[in-house]
């Protein structure tokens, strides 16, 4: 079972089996824990124990984890993969992918990615086409809007968690809005 929640902004807690994942922690800060994954969206010279802030490959736990790198390694967005489940988690400022990177992300099944331009949003949802779709408010609630009209998802009522169960939706695309926790 997969569980997605909101800690406010573009950060996000993903539970997966046993492992946490800290995904865009406020402050770039690295949570602790044995069984706990924090994902950077900055690279640090010396990141803590199971800290993944760096382009690359990685395989924790049982979780794989694909870095990938904007702005010349500067910012890094992540492609996890567990419990049979392809999640893309993009980092912000959002940035247009090229043909290599969205090859890279590959088939998705959970797309997390920032409410920022509507324009940039619906391209690259397009590009990566996934089965559930989680925008991510922002400080912008006129983008924020924006991107839920553009996702077919106004007045879509946000939920605290996201759980996935069994299986993803067999045809077209669930959106979900996640209730901004603390």
């Amino acid at each position: 079972m997969i569980t997605i929640t909101s800690l406010g902004g573009q950060s996000l807690k993903c539970v997966v089996g046993k492992m946490m994942l800290a995904v865009f922690p406020a402050g770039n800060k690295a949570e602790k824990g044995e069984d706990t994954l924090t994902l950077l969206s900055h690279p640090e010279e010396e990141p803590s124990k199971n800290t993944i802030s760096w382009p690359g490959e990685y395989d924790i736990g049982g979780i794989f984890v694909r870095g990938l790198g904007h702005e010349e390694g500067a910012q890094v967005s992540f492609i996890v993969e567990g419990d049979g489940v392809r999640m893309a988690f993009l980092s912000t400022p959002l940035h247009m992918l090229n043909d290599h990177e969205l090859e890279l992300i590959g088939d998705v099944d959970i797309l997390c990615i920032p409410a920022e331009d509507s324009k940039t949003v619906q391209t690259l949802i397009d590009g990566i086409d996934p089965r559930v779709l989680i925008p991510l408010a922002g400080k912008d609630a006129k983008n924020f809007a924006e991107v839920l009209k553009v996702c077919g998802a106004q007045g879509k009522e946000a939920v605290d968690e996201y759980k996935l169960k069994g299986s993803l939706p067999a045809e077209g695309r669930e959106v979900v809005i996640l209730k901004a926790g603390k």
